[in-house]
């Protein structure tokens, strides 16, 4: 056999050995298209539709969908399109917020059940069997039930309501990596426990947390949406996609434009934010 054709069978058994780049698809696509347009109008909602979402304009109330209003008016003219894409910032930030503190409380007890001995793993597995026993949206309800309804305590109740999946998710991954080789190399070298945790465990157990977080902002921006929509976060008129379902309902029969629309973001958001999270995990997986 040739030198040639040897660096060929090399280069044939190299790029057989090497994963294939996997290519984007049609939904990741169509999801990635729709988040930068989420985040245009979190940013730049006037770029988007200019416009104040709260003007009024009687003579145009309850116009349908057409050329000049996209997505029609409401009963008192204002516009939906222009105040769907001005929600869109709220709508986002809130369930960025609560996917913050659900992780964050997460790895807290997910780090003090994985690392601090059984005494402390049982102490915490029961309490989180406690909260597993209430329905996540039930959960959220009775914190607003204790502190009052509003937009911050919304975020927080539905921060709460996500903590106890986080938690369990992360003392498993804790508790996997804790047994990798190198964490036992770094024990019989004589590492403390904090050392190990901080420079070994914990950045081998991050990286599942940008796929439950981008998972988790969709969950966040349909259950504090269900929780302006009961009327316990955000309150008309404000420019929130829950607020407006709330009050689409009203008209339902006769202006059905006034909840399909705000509905629709909701749903593409945690459409989106589900079918990127998939993606993340998929090439996280092959990396």
């Amino acid at each position: 056999m040739s030198d040639l054709e040897i660096q060929a069978d090399l280069g044939r058994q190299a790029r057989a050995r090497s994963p294939r780049r996997r290519r984007i698809s049609v939904a990741e696509a169509l999801a990635g298209a729709f988040a930068l347009f989420l985040i245009a109008a979190a940013f730049a909602p006037s770029l988007v539709a200019p416009g104040d979402p709260l003007a009024i304009d009687p003579l145009s109330a309850f116009q349908a969908p057409n050329l000049v209003h996209w997505f029609g008016t409401d009963e008192s003219g204002r516009d939906i399109f222009t105040r769907v894409s001005h929600g869109t910032g709220g709508s986002l930030v809130i369930g960025t917020l609560a996917t913050g503190i659900g992780l964050g409380l997460g790895i807290v007890l997910g780090t003090m059940a994985g690392m601090l001995g059984r005494i402390v793993d049982f102490t915490v597995n029961r309490f989180l069997e406690v909260l597993f026993a209430f329905p996540g949206l039930l959960l959220a309800l009775l914190v607003i039930l204790v502190f009052g309804p509003g937009i911050q305590t919304a975020t927080v109740a539905v921060g709460l309501a996500t903590a106890p999946g986080y938690a369990r998710i992360i003392r498993a991954q804790l508790i996997s990596v804790r047994s990798a080789a190198f964490v036992e190399a770094a024990t019989v070298l004589g590492r403390g426990r904090w050392q190990i945790l901080v420079r070994h465990i914990l950045p081998n157990t991050l990286a599942p947390l940008f796929v439950l977080g981008t998972l988790g902002i969709g969950q966040a921006v349909v259950w504090a949406s269900a929780l302006s929509y009961l009327g316990l976060g955000a309150a008309p008129p404000a420019a929130e996609w829950g607020a407006m379902l709330s009050a689409g309902r009203t008209y339902i029969t006769s202006a059905w434009w006034l909840a399909f629309f705000p509905g629709l973001f909701i749903v593409l958001t945690a459409v989106t934010a589900t079918s990127l999270g998939r993606a993340l995990e998929r090439r996280l997986r092959h990396a």
